[in-house]
Order: C-alpha cells, then structure tokens, then sequence
C-alpha cells in the first residue's frame, strides 16, 4: 500500500471539488517502486501479452534473441515517467480506479509524448463505472505550487480543459472506444458510456502534483478554488499532491531499473 490514510497532511475545498495533500515514507515508496510501480513502467501485463503472442515464432537461438530485445523496455526512463506511474498506482489502490490503456503502447517510438489526459480510463463508485481522466505533474521545485502547474501544457490549464471542454472528453472516449472491443473491460467501457451518453460532465477528474518537498496547502488551494468555480454539478474534481521523502524524484528511475536488475531490491 503506497499512502495509508494517516499521512494526509491537509484537506482543502468541498465537493466537487476537493485538494488533498498526502506524505509518503522512503520505507512505502521503495516498496511500491519495486513493485506495483514497475509494473506499470514496464507494462508488464501489456508486454506479457505480445510475449504470449510471438513466442512460437521464436524457435532458434537467434529469433529468441531477436524476441528478447523486441520486448525489453528502455532502461533510459524519465523521473517524471516514474512519477506518472506513482500517481497512477495511487489512484488505482486507492480512489477506485483503473486505466487498462497505457499511452506508451501507443507511441510510435520510445520516449515520445502522446496529447490528451496522462490517465484515461474507468471509475468506479456505488456499483457504477463512470470515465476517469488524469493528469499528472512531477516537480521537485521548491515553490508552491511549482512551475509545472501553469502554462499552456501546466496542471491548470488541464485541469481547466477537461472541466470546460466536451470536444477533449470526447475525443478521450474515442480513444478508450478503439481499444475496447475484444477487450476483458469492454463491459466497463460500456458501462461508463451509457453513463457518459446520459451526461458528458458526469465524469471524475483527477490532477496530481508528484512532489519531494515539504507539503504545503499553496500547491493546491488556488487550483481547487479556481476550479470550483463554475464547476458543472456533475463533474467530480480531486485534486491530490503525494509528497515523497526530500531529494527522491531525482532517483525514481534509476531505483525501478535497478529493481529490475537486482530482482527486486531497491
């Protein structure tokens, strides 16, 4: 478990819009760096798959090789990577969620960037499977809230977006609707479409700070005042900075690749 309840450092606004800062032990990231989190990095389940997929075709030395390199992940990961799948496990452990598409089976070569929501995928809350979007934002800058959340591409702006514009949250729909068929969740994606049809607000937003500073309210208050304003009753907003020990994000990735090559010891 990466955040128990007892680490939240504060709480501010009131629904639909909320902020919550969270504090994080070396002891509970190291753990979740070496699991969970790798698991996410690498996409484990993902490349599991193709792995099932192509391994008859490899019936040489010299294929299995060539399969073996196919599959291997980059090891030159970004922090901020780390740091989305960070944000990504503590939504899915914790606030009900789950995204079955990663974006970087997605990218035409690796290390790029796809637009739209760094998270997309399901919510689920009262029986009821709505469409969740993410964003997420990883600073170590000691000012609050960071640089990170302003600018055409900072967490407000997003933020903003994904309240304020259908066209995004359509386009989102789409993009999870060309992977659904065939797949395990294609129940879910229904589920939330037929929820999304009645209400294209009815959809929950998250946008998380990555932080390894001292947690203080200034990285959120201003974004959950701001967004609460004229906020579509429908629309549920969460906005959440994780706080991890001083000095950690600078050494996210290099502790998931060393997990992988010592087997697991961070």
């Amino acid at each position: 478990m990466l955040v128990r309840p007892s680490a939240t450092r504060y709480t501010l606004g009131t629904p639909p819009v909320t902020g919550v800062g969270l504090g994080v032990s070396m002891e509970q990231l190291d753990t979740a760096l070496s699991g969970p989190v790798a698991a996410i990095v690498f996409d484990d389940v993902g490349i599991g798959r193709v792995a099932a997929l192509l391994e008859g075709l490899a019936d040489t030395d010299f294929t299995r090789d060539n399969l073996n390199d196919l599959l291997a992940t980059s090891h030159a990961l970004e922090d901020w990577r780390v740091g989305e799948a960070l944000a990504e496990h503590y939504l899915c452990e914790h606030q009900s969620c789950h995204f079955p598409w990663p974006d970087g089976r997605d990218e035409r070569k690796r290390g790029s960037s796809l637009p739209g929501a760094d998270l997309v995928g399901f919510h689920h809350e009262n029986d009821i499977d709505r469409f969740a979007f993410g964003e997420v934002k990883t600073s170590g800058e000691a000012s609050y809230p960071p640089g990170a959340a302003y600018g055409r591409h900072g967490l407000k702006q997003q933020m903003e977006d994904l309240r304020d514009r259908r066209d995004i949250r359509d386009g989102l729909v789409l993009y999870l609707a060309h992977r659904a068929a065939g797949a395990a969740w294609r129940g879910r994606f229904q589920a939330a479409s037929a929820v999304y049809l009645r209400d294209t607000c009815d959809v929950r937003i998250f946008g998380l700070l990555v932080r390894d500073v001292s947690p203080h309210e200034n990285d959120l208050r201003a974004r959950v005042n701001g967004l609460g304003r004229g906020c579509p009753s429908a629309i549920t907003i969460q906005l959440f900075a994780i706080y991890l020990p001083a000095g950690s994000i600078a050494t996210l990735a290099s502790k998931v690749v060393a997990s992988r090559q010592d087997g697991g010891a961070v």
